[in-house]
């Protein structure tokens, strides 16, 4: 996206044109921000608020003193001229680095032919607010909406079906909540790019499958959500079992037949009890959730709904993860694992990203993401993430102490943040180590925008200013805008793997991340590759400029004792960049005015 969409026509005067007959123009014509100046040097801006500065003057006198005056007596300044060739992310980099003495409200743009027009500050940033924007409300890879657009559009919905009619809500909802039984197994034996050709397919037939007036959601990996409009109990049931009936038609991926199916539940919303720390729409999600769950450990490829008005269904499963987690770290199950991070400039791995395991006797391997989740609606994620920091903490100073030091990532969810005074946490745990705080990176995900903003950039912005370097982790999957990246005191974005993921085969996905890095960069901020696993993406993501990469294609998450040898393997294996020439990126100031930590990448390499 280039400047030149922007550009509005500007009136034409001659140098030497009377200051009084410009005065006028002004004042004829509100609308008229800005005149071009034909110069015999060249073109200059003459804005409606630089000329009236002039005529103000110092004591007020100005008036009088530029009376007899022509446009080329006044001091017009050396001025920012842009083409509209120029892209947005472009001109947005070069406005930014100006003093702020220099920065105006309108610009000078010259297109192909010479011709002058004129764009507003306003405009770039707002265009390039509106690029992010599309980022979050829809997913990358289906194009469906995701669950920023679903939680708009539910509150919209909601608020409307809130009126009573004869007793019951004026517009009847029901929410579906689907998950592919199987898919895991697609990925681990025809890979990722598989598996993501098979969810496009079904998106595809989910979209087919749905009346008009609904929305379809993709939340994330298998799972997608259906908020159903206007519709009775008969119609929501039917609805579930189609989507239960296209999902059980093959799919076609790299030729082969692939057979999956799903597990739906629904929920209906005049069956939903409010929950005062939850909204409706969240209410109504999480019992169509419990509803799938239920579904799943049923037989699967069924439809299940709420056994009782008002009862969610408790899965066994979420039971026995919430009681075994309530002293899994008093009997050491927990362990963490490291992932490298390469820096694409340097070559090197200078920071790694701590993962927890958990490994019961009951339930043998639980994944991250299942019980990550039952954690957080529990409320012991709190008791978990103080265990990850802490463990974290004691493997850095040992690194630390053998001469090898590593930044260590950890990951702090928007709960912890609403519950908990982290900052001081944090804090407190790097002096009880001895661990100085430019080793540690705190990584959070989207959800901070959401959870409690305000308190949640308060300590953000107190761990920034102690040393401890804040990534905005999973960028692209929620709710990021370029408000929120200006905002928050982060200095590195790591891009999800959904959007890096079709980088190398999708020539508008390359363009899309293009437009993502630049922005960034144009922001100040360092920006990290997520699930890089394929050499292919390797190379694009070289000649995007990323900063940093990390993925199974380098390194999966190993214990502590291993980590060196991985490292080493990483290193010479990915550590040098294809021959191509590097342009230096200097540290550009930050969203607070800070050096932007680069993950710690001074450099990037353009192609």
């Amino acid at each position: 996206m280039t400047v030149a969409h922007l550009v509005e026509p500007c009136l034409v005067i001659d140098a030497w044109t009377p200051v009084a007959d410009v005065d006028t123009l002004f004042r004829r014509d509100e609308r008229l921000a800005a005149v071009v100046v034909a110069r015999p040097d060249g073109p200059a801006l003459l804005t409606r608020t630089a000329l009236d500065t002039e005529l103000t003057g110092v004591f007020g006198y100005g008036r009088s003193l530029h009376f007899r005056s022509a446009v080329s007596d006044l001091d017009l300044g050396d001025q920012l001229v842009l083409t509209a060739a120029l892209p947005l992310t472009d001109a947005a980099q070069a406005v930014l680095r100006l003093p702020a003495e220099r920065r105006q409200e309108s610009f000078l743009v010259l297109g192909a032919d010479g011709t002058p027009g004129v764009v507003t500050v306003a405009r770039i940033f707002q265009e390039l607010s509106s690029s992010f924007r599309e980022i979050a409300l829809r997913d990358p890879l289906t194009g469906l909406p995701n669950r920023r657009m679903l939680d708009e559009r539910g509150a919209e919905v909601l608020e409307h079906a809130d009126t009573p009619r004869d007793g019951a809500l004026a517009t009847r909802l029901a929410m579906l909540y689907v998950d592919l039984d199987g898919f895991k197994q697609v990925n681990d034996t025809l890979g990722h790019q598989a598996g993501d050709q098979l969810l496009v397919q079904f998106a595809d037939r989910l979209v087919a499958g749905i009346r008009s007036q609904d929305l379809a959601a993709r939340l994330g990996g298998d799972e997608f959500a259906v908020l159903l409009v206007d519709v009775t109990e008969e119609e929501a049931v039917a609805l579930a079992e189609r989507i239960v009936h296209l999902a059980s038609d093959p799919f076609v991926v790299d030729g082969r037949s692939v057979h999956i199916s799903a597990s739906v539940g629904f929920a209906l919303a005049e069956e939903v009890a409010d929950e005062a720390a939850l909204t409706p729409l969240d209410v109504l999600l999480r019992h169509a959730d419990d509803a799938m769950l239920h579904a799943k450990d049923t037989g699967k490829s069924r439809v299940a709904r709420l056994q009782a008005p008002g009862a969610a269904v408790q899965p066994a499963r979420h039971a026995a993860i919430r009681r075994r987690l309530r002293d899994a770290t008093h009997r050491g199950a927990f362990t963490l694992h490291y992932q490298p991070k390469l820096e694409l400039v340097l070559g090197q791995i200078t920071s790694v990203e701590a993962l927890i395991r958990w490994s019961d006797e009951e339930l043998g391997p639980v994944a991250p993401a299942e019980f990550i989740a039952v954690a957080e609606r529990s409320g012991q994620i709190t008791t978990i993430g103080s265990w990850v920091l802490d463990a974290a903490c004691a493997q850095a100073r040992r690194w630390l102490d053998d001469g090898t030091p590593l930044r260590v990532a950890i990951n702090v969810s928007p709960a912890q943040l609403a519950a908990t005074d982290v900052a001081q946490e944090v804090l407190d745990t790097l002096a009880r180590h001895g661990v100085p705080p430019d080793l540690l990176q705190v990584e959070v995900t989207e959800g901070v925008a959401v959870t409690d903003a305000r308190s949640a950039t308060a300590q953000l912005l107190a761990l920034e200013t102690a040393g401890v370097h804040i990534h905005l982790d999973d960028f692209g999957t929620g709710y990021s805008s370029l408000s929120m990246l200006r905002e928050l005191p982060i200095s590195t974005l790591k891009v999800d793997r959904s959007i890096v993921a079709r980088v190398d085969t999708d020539a508008a996905e390359r363009h899309l991340l293009a437009g993502v890095v630049n922005a960034a960069h144009a922001l100040g901020l360092a920006v990290v590759a997520e699930g890089v696993e394929r050499e292919a993406q390797l190379v694009q993501i070289r000649e995007l400029g990323m900063d940093g990469a990390q993925g199974y294609l380098l390194a999966r998450p190993v214990p502590a004792e291993e980590l060196p040898a991985a490292a080493l393997s990483v290193e010479a294996r990915w550590g040098r960049p294809a021959a191509s020439p590097c342009v230096v990126r200097p540290r550009t100031p930050g969203p607070r005015g800070a050096d932007a930590d680069a993950g710690a990448a001074p450099a990037s390499c353009r192609g």
